[in-house]
């Protein structure tokens, strides 16, 4: 059994003694365990949605594209639709 392998097998285990675990807490403190989901749930939601908009807030635009002399935008989305469908 490779390195790989053994990461796969002990996550598998983690994993099914965490449902256990769970599954036992939730039917000794039902209203408890019920509570702590649904505040890690929300949780987590809400700190990817702060992540989002920090990488937005943070991040600079993108550059303007530059054409050359003469060309138009709508003719530079000609050519790139024509290597496209080449």
């Amino acid at each position: 059994m490779n390195k790989d392998q053994a990461y796969g097998a002990l996550i598998l285990v983690g994993s099914l003694a965490g449902l256990a675990a769970y599954t036992w807490l939730l039917y000794g403190f039902p209203l408890l365990m019920l509570q702590i989901t649904a505040f890690v749930a929300a949780a987590a939601v809400l700190v990817i949605l702060a992540w989002i908009g920090w990488t937005m807030a943070t991040t600079p635009p993108p550059q303007p594209i530059e054409l050359a002399e003469g060309e138009s935008a709508s003719m530079v989305a000609e050519q790139k639709t024509e290597k496209i469908s080449e």
